[in-house]
Parts: C-alpha cells; structure tokens; sequence
C-alpha cells in the first residue's frame, strides 16, 4: 500500500494543471480494478432484456441519454407531482453516471457486465490539486471504492404516500399505500481533493418544510432538470424490465463535492449506505424509451 501511495503522488505530480476527467487512469480513480467485458457482453445483456419485456407490457425504463428525445414506449402514466409536494423517502448513489448528456458524456467503459466500473463520468477539467490522492479509501466494497475524480450519480427519491426517509426503495412504501407515485431527482457530482468543494452531508440533510419530508440543500446551479417518464435502475434489470415506474428529473450540469465529506457521510445516515452502488447499462431500445417532451 505504501508503495501504491508514492505511485499515485508521482503520477499526481506529472499531471497538468489541468486535467481532463476521462484522462485520469484508472489507478489514480478507483483502487479496484478490472478487465472490462467486451462490447458482446453488453449486447447480449441488452438482447435479453428486449426478450424478456417484449410484449410484456412493461413501461418506459431508465437509465436513458437525457439528449435523445425520441421513444416509442405506448406505455403511459401520470407524471408525479413535483418533489416539493412529495415527501423524501430515501437518498442513494451510484459510482460513475448511469444516465448519460450534459456534462456528463464521457464513457467510462462496459465494466464488469455486473454494473461496477461502467457508466459514464464528468466530462469537464479538473486540476491536480484537486486529483490529490488520498491515503484512505473512500466508502469502500468488495466491489470499489471512491477516489478523487471519480463521478457519482445521487438520487433523491421523493413518495406520494405517508412516509419517514429511511433505507432502500421499502421506505417509499406503508401499509396505506403499496403503488405510490415517486418522482427522483438525480444528481451527478465529481469527487475533488478540496475543501472548498461543497459538503456532501450538508447537500444530503434532510426535514420537514411545509409538512412534508424534504432534502433541504439541494444545488439550483445545475441546470433545468430534463423531467422524462421512466423505472427504477441498477444492474439487476440489465436483462429484466423494471416494474416501477418513476418521474425522473435530471439535472444536467455537474457540481464538485469535497470527497472527504462523502467518506463521513457514508459512514453514518439514515439510509444506511455506505457504499455505492453499481450502474444500470443506458437502456437505448427504443421499445423501451418515453418521449421527452421538452
């Protein structure tokens, strides 16, 4: 590990002043690495999941490229309201983007076929100082682990019905109500060395304003969120259609968060993540796509 370490303060130091995220190699991004599985693998994943939702009357699905505007998915449902006539049920992320457009457009890579070291990443500059490596890592897994660089994809799941935050999509769920509308409003973040970047625990607090469970610092510099009908997502629907069906906001400018502060975060919240988690392949059939109106 000591060995690791002066490797990645000599590659820091080598780096320009300004560095492109997609050209930070992979030891400096993730202290986890694997062979990507070939373009085959993906296809294959992509040909079972048109097999096992054709004709099955599944709705439209996520993630998607928030700059195509077509779909063809007949499947219709009435849009949430928005989040702030809804209450937060539970906040999670994802390692790399798993929607892809705005700023974040760069290809990570197909991963390991299971959802870890694919998605796409902050496709803007980022300077040496704030490529800093670090000497611990950060929300560790068997999987991955986070470093400087590095994207996320945050998403804040908002319910229709009467609920607390709390873990997992259970928490947008009661007993009074099992098929509430959710709406998510997704975030994609760089991790940088620095911090003067924003506060990972202060972007994720969370209460109640004007009655109803709310996160309370969200960014409004990001963008006009793209709002598009879709599902849930994670590596589990690569080849199953997901059943749920979501409103999606998304923003599509990238905000920089201190990585020491996603460390803290992770290690203690309501929702028990202490890790993240692996993306969905971007659903590009277009069978499976809404049209975004906007």
């Amino acid at each position: 590990m000591k060995m690791n370490r002066i490797f990645l303060l000599v590659t820091t130091a080598l780096l320009s002043t300004h560095v492109s995220a997609k050209d930070v190699p992979a030891s400096i991004n993730s202290e986890v690495t694997q062979q990507a599985v070939a373009d085959q693998v993906l296809a294959e994943q992509r040909q079972q999941l048109a097999k096992n939702t054709d004709s099955q009357g599944f709705g439209p699905q996520s993630p998607r490229d928030i700059r195509v505007t077509t779909g063809e998915n007949a499947i219709a449902f009435n849009a949430a309201p928005p989040a702030s006539a809804m209450n937060l049920c539970n906040i999670h992320f994802h390692k790399n983007a798993e929607h892809a457009g705005g700023e974040f457009t760069t290809y990570v890579g197909n991963g390991d076929g299971q959802g870890y070291q694919g998605g796409y990443q902050y496709s803007g500059q980022l300077t040496a100082a704030e490529l800093a490596p670090l000497e611990q890592r950060v929300c560790p897994s068997e999987q991955s682990s986070l470093a400087p660089g590095d994207t996320i994809e945050v998403h804040y799941v908002y319910s229709s019905a009467n609920i607390t935050p709390g873990p997992t999509l259970g928490a947008c769920f009661n007993d009074a109500i099992k098929n509430p509308q959710l709406r998510v409003q997704a975030q994609v973040y760089v991790l940088v060395n620095d911090a003067k970047a924003l506060d990972f625990g202060e972007l994720n607090q969370h209460g109640e304003k004007n009655g109803l469970q709310q996160a309370l610092n969200l960014p409004d510099n990001t963008g006009t969120a793209v709002e598009y009908a879709g599902s849930t997502t994670g590596p589990s629907f690569n080849e199953a259609g997901s059943p749920f069906q979501v409103s999606w906001s998304v923003k599509p400018k990238v905000a920089k968060v201190n990585i020491a502060s996603v460390g803290q975060w992770c290690k203690s919240n309501v929702f028990e993540e202490d890790h993240a988690h692996g993306v969905r392949n971007l659903v590009t059939n277009p069978a499976l796509l809404s049209t975004i109106s906007q």
